[in-house]
């Protein structure tokens, strides 16, 4: 017996149609019995190949999947839950997209507002739930079958949409829509494949464009001896701007800023010294930088000045504080959405441009200076490669010997950040959770233009292994990504142009790409949940890198592990564990392998990947 229509049924029908026209092409669905409508309405859609959906169990794990979708193409993905407790597990993903700046529509079922306060199973104030955290709140009221209802199903999925990717406002971010659905919960959802192959899916309806108008970008004169500082999703305008300038590049991983001839890798050790950090007069920042306090201390000295580059700054009038942007102590003066530099000097004048050329040269030097003897401290040094070709036997013998000797070393987090990195390529995605590691392999690799992603907006360990599966999903999907992971790609579809995506064949680099997540211990085992692939859900080819420590060894740097009595801080700091790794991922059907020295870890990295998989790095505490 064929289900009857209901208004929940016909309002989510239509929401979801107008969501998927405006451009939105994945949803992420945890079950539930209040957003039934949603869930079977996203079914359908998927089925006809209008949109990817994917189901999980868990709410926490599904919103770090939506973040992962949306930070690798920059559209904002709909994650759809029910009731009660079930929006409440999204706050760690809407908090990490919203100050991370991922679009992202959050769509939850809830009851009528008449029963709000009435004690009822699974009912609270859902409205508001996630504070100033959302970049606009919808409540929509309880369908009833009227007139028009269709209509506004639409004007609510273009307000949404446009919110998430920041058209108003300049920023992009989480936007939650609330809708009240009472009984019947579910009804009859129209065969989208029939709609589509008869020319009725439905009128073309486009997104409200309400953009800020263009500013001028803010002119940098040539004098103040500058550096360009890109945190997390800087983006290449970053290391345009240090190319034109001829300024050092201080450009975090997961940047997107990483490369090129101007990079300082060294750059802590530099901006602590008098000599070349003690000499900066002014700081060009972009994104958000976290990794070192070096950065941060440059912002807050009274000498520097700093300009802050931020869409967000178009949004907010001249003169005045751009909220949640980089401002260490609130004492940044200058926010601007875009920076140029004034033109370089004829090559007859008096200077020609000699002293950014000085300036860089300088720190270039030293920052290659500080690696070279980073990697003399290695235990097992780099093998001699001129001696490989050597005339002389005794040299050659040297060599492989040597050679030998590197293959078989222990693994050591320089090693296993530059190994990782090595195997990455511009079709692979990377992802660094937020332990020991980011730092260490911020430290040590050179610059390479691949694709870097990082939960830096709040820097924490949730989520990390959804948010990868989630970018996994997306980069080998064959779509068109983000053209840098940096900010979101606007599309400008309509209404009129969803068509079933079924018959798309992916690109090569969606064939071939892997994903591979480079985190520690614990971070993995905060996200286990992840690991879990429902019965006929895709598993992407994504490879979890864990440096096994034995616990929160990032805590051992801290000022507090030299004084505090060990086993204290061991126990509520360090946090132990021996987790049987191996279990863990065969229970959730990962392949797992182990390894321990250097060419094990090097055919690991390079050996083709099918599916998921969990590579354990034993390291020392």
């Amino acid at each position: 017996m064929s289900a009857a229509p209901g208004p929940a049924a016909d309002f989510s029908f239509a929401i979801l149609r107008a969501f998927v026209g405006l451009g939105v092409t994945d949803a992420v669905l945890t079950p539930g019995s209040r957003s039934q409508a949603l869930a079977l309405t996203l079914a359908e859609f998927d089925r006809a190949g209008v949109l990817d959906l994917r189901v999980r169990l868990d709410e926490r794990v599904a919103g770090f999947t939506a973040l992962g979708i949306a930070a690798e193409t920059g559209i904002p993905a709909i994650v759809v839950t029910t009731s009660g407790t079930a929006v409440a597990n999204l706050l760690p993903a809407v908090l990490e997209a919203y100050h991370s700046r991922v679009p992202m529509l959050i769509v939850t079922a809830d009851r009528p507002a008449a029963m709000r306060g009435t004690a009822g199973n699974q009912t609270t104030h859902q409205p508001g739930i996630f504070g100033r955290f959302t970049r606009r709140a919808i409540d929509v009221p309880a369908p009833a079958g009227l007139p028009g209802e269709a209509g506004l199903a639409v004007q609510v999925a273009r307000d949404a949409y446009a919110a998430a990717l920041g058209e108003h406002l300049g920023t992009p971010g989480p936007v939650h829509v609330n809708l009240q659905f009472r009984e019947p919960l579910s009804g009859a959802v129209p065969d989208v494949a029939a709609l589509l192959a008869s020319g009725e899916w439905m009128p073309g309806v486009s997104a409200v464009r309400d953009t800020p108008p263009a500013q001028p970008a803010f002119l940098l004169d040539r004098g103040p001896r500058t550096v360009v500082i890109a945190g997390n999703h800087a983006g290449p305008a970053a290391e345009e701007l240090a190319h034109r300038g001829g300024w050092p590049l201080i450009a975090e991983p997961s940047s997107g800023a990483r490369f090129g001839r101007n990079l300082v890798v060294a750059y802590r050790e530099l901006l602590a010294d008098a000599d070349l950090g003690g000499r900066v007069e002014r700081a060009v920042v972009f994104g958000h930088p976290t990794l070192s306090r070096e950065v941060t201390a440059l912002a807050l000295r009274d000498d520097v000045e700093v300009v802050v580059v931020s869409p967000s700054a178009a949004s907010v009038p001249p003169g005045v504080e751009v909220p949640d942007v980089f401002n260490p102590g609130h004492r940044v003066q200058t926010f601007v959405t875009a920076a140029e530099v004034v033109p370089p000097p004829a090559a007859g004048s008096v200077d020609g441009g000699a002293s950014e050329r000085g300036w860089l040269r300088d720190w270039a030097l030293a920052s290659r200076a500080v690696t070279d003897a980073q990697a003399g401290d290695d235990p097992v040094a780099a093998p001699d490669i001129e001696l490989a070709n050597s005339p002389e036997i005794a040299e050659r013998r040297a060599y492989r010997l040597a050679e030998t000797a590197a293959l078989k070393a222990p693994i050591t987090r320089r090693t296993l950040s530059l190994a990782v990195w090595q195997a990455t390529w511009p079709h692979d995605r990377l992802i660094l959770g937020a332990s020991r590691l980011i730092r260490d392999l911020d430290r040590a690799v050179p610059g390479k233009k691949i694709r870097v992603h990082a939960n830096r907006g709040l820097a924490g360990i949730d989520g990390t292994i959804a948010t990868a599966t989630g970018i996994a999903l997306a980069s080998q999907s064959g779509r068109p990504s983000a053209s840098d992971g940096s900010r979101p790609t606007r599309p400008t579809s309509s209404l009129a142009d969803a068509r079933p995506r079924s018959s798309e064949s992916p690109t090569p680099a969606a064939q071939h790409g892997v994903t591979r997540v480079l985190l520690g211990d614990l971070t993995l085992l905060h996200d286990a949940g992840a690991l879990l692939f429902g019965t006929g859900e895709v598993r992407p080819r994504i490879q979890l890198i864990v440096a096994n420590d034995g616990g929160g060894t990032i805590f051992d740097t801290l000022e507090v592990a030299a004084t505090a009595d060990r086993a204290a801080f061991d126990r509520v700091m360090l946090t132990p564990q021996t987790v049987d790794l191996e279990a863990l991922a065969k229970a959730y059907g990962w392949s797992y392998s182990r390894v321990s020295t250097r060419v094990e870890l090097d055919r690991a990295l390079t050996a083709p990947l099918t599916g998921p998989a969990l590579l354990e790095v034993p390291l020392p505490r």
